[in-house]
Parts: C-alpha cells; structure tokens; sequence
C-alpha cells in the first residue's frame, strides 16, 4: 500500500458530534471544548451549523459559539450551512468556511433537507455563490455515498452527478459520507477510482462512520487511493438524525494514535487531544466510543490505583 507522507485531519465534533446527542451541551462548553481543540494542532475545526434550531436544537446557539470561542489563525473554522438565511448567520459569525450539504440517495435528501435532490441543487448553487463573493472558502458534504439506510444502495452514477454539480457550483472541496458505516474497502476503492477521473485527490475528502468497525480499513483503502484529507470527531462522537441505526465518526485519536505509529505527519498532539475526548466525555454523560480514549481511561484509573496503595 502506498501512504502519503502527511495528511490533514478535519475536526467534525462540534458539529457532527453534538448534533445528536440527547444531552444539551452548553454555549460555554462548546466554547471551551473548540477552545480546546484549538490548542492541539489541528488545523480544522467545524465548530456548529447553521440549520434552524428546529431541526438541530443542540447547535441552536451557533452564533454566539462562534462569536465567543478564541480564534487562532492557524486554523480554518467551518460551519454547516443549508440555505440563504443560514448563510447569513453564518456571515454574522464570521465563519472561515461555508459548508452545504446534501444526499447522493432522493429519500434521505427529503427526510434530512425536506427537498428533493434537484430543488436541492438550486438552494445551494445560490449559498455557495454567496459564500465565495463573500471571500469564504466553500465545502460540499455528499452523504449516504456508500449506502443509504432507506434505499440500501446508492450507484456510483448517482453519487458522480451529486458530485459534479456541486464542482460546477464552485465549492473548493468535496467530501465523501459513509453515512450510516455501511462502506468496505473494495467500495472505497470503485468509487475513488471513478470519482479520481473526474477531479483530484486534493479536491477530496472522506468521512466515515464506524457503524461496523470498518472507518479505519475504508481510511487506508483511500490513502492508498491518494486521498490525504479525512474528518473524524474526538470520542467517536456523531450520528445522523435522519439515518436511523448510524453511530459516531471515526474517533479522531484512533485515527491519530494509526498515523503517529505509521510516521505519517498530522501535526497534532495525540496528548491535547485525549484531554479533549475526556472533558467531553463527562459533558455528554455516556462513555465514548474511541478505543484510544478507554485506553487512556484504563491507565488513569491504574495510576491511580497504585498511588492509593
């Protein structure tokens, strides 16, 4: 397998993490978590969304989070953005990057957009024009690429024509959901191979859930695809509300704890990071998924141990 020397982990707790989580984390937490975050050498962090707190009520503070966290340069502050009046918020805030986003399956679409695909389309087109005349970099979410939990399914004709007109659009990156963690690596290597003919490896990334224990070997499959972008959330945080049986993201410190041993360079401080997963864990009160963050518990709870002896 061939492995690129670095790779760029983007941040997804904040938003994909909480959104679907019962227990409301509160403005203050989320300010220090991504506060947190920020101090661990990432270089991306998506810190809310922008869609009506009707839908979403976890992120109904995205404003004041945004507004409120400590910025560092270093890195680009993204935020999911469904249509004009989330754009706007959006811009209030000060957001670095627009995110949309949008399903390759018609039935998910209309449960999580309440839109068909291709009225869908023209809500985005208009948000990410916006976006660039505002001077913010633009990113397009494809979800349900590897399946769908309505339709099972999804061809990679569909997922090509999703992909497609949001390039046409002009978003600067696109990025691949394994929504409900159905994908394996053979199905990374199809679709890449035919979305790779149509735009380059750094135009993409891949975002995986781990649903069925496979995020990590659908991450190598893409690396050794040239793909060198990936989101993933601390904990294993994440799961969709309208994808009934999805669970959390790759956990970023599995995927971190893999790289550091692989020699291939993040940035980012596998230490910071699992300081990160502990605090919010307690925030959202139900042990966390990452299988580096129960290590750490685990050592923790023996040192402790052996000082009380």
């Amino acid at each position: 397998m061939k492995f690129p020397e670095k790779i760029t982990l983007k941040e997804v707790g904040p938003r994909d993490g909480l959104q679907n989580e019962k227990t409301f984390i509160s403005t203050e937490d989320k300010v220090e978590w991504i506060n947190m975050l920020s101090d661990t050498g990432l270089s991306y962090v998506e810190i809310t969304s922008f869609v009506h707190p009707k839908w979403i009520p976890a992120l109904a503070d995205a404003v004041d989070v945004a507004k409120k966290i400590k910025r560092n340069k270093e890195i680009t502050y993204a935020a999911l953005v469904p249509n004009e009046k989330g754009l706007y918020r959006a811009l209030e805030a000060d957001i670095d990057e627009v995110a949309v986003f949008m399903s390759a399956s018609e039935t998910h679409n209309q449960k999580n957009i309440n839109k068909s695909i291709d009225d869908t389309f023209n809500v985005l087109r208009h948000v990410v024009h916006e976006a660039k005349a505002s001077g913010k970099t633009t990113r397009g979410y494809v979800s349900t690429v590897f399946g769908c939990p309505y339709e099972k399914a999804v061809s990679i004709d569909q997922v090509i024509k999703i992909s497609d007109n949001l390039f046409e659009m002009g978003i600067d990156e696109l990025s691949l959901g394994d929504t409900i963690g159905v994908g394996n690596p053979a199905q990374v290597q199809r679709i890449l191979e035919e979305l790779l003919k149509r735009f380059p490896a750094n135009q993409l990334a891949m975002h995986f859930h781990d649903t069925r224990g496979t995020a990590i070997a659908n991450i190598l499959a893409s690396l050794d695809m040239g793909i060198t972008k990936f989101d993933s959330a601390v904990g294993g945080l994440g799961g969709c509300p309208y994808a009934p049986g999805a669970s959390g993201n790759v956990a970023t410190e599995d995927l971190l704890y893999m790289l550091n041993e692989m020699q291939v360079e993040t940035g980012i401080n596998l230490d910071r990071l699992l300081q990160a997963a502990q605090w919010v864990e307690k925030k959202v009160g139900r042990s966390l998924p990452s299988r580096n963050l129960q290590v750490a518990k685990a050592s923790t709870n023996q040192e402790c141990n052996r000082k009380g002896d």
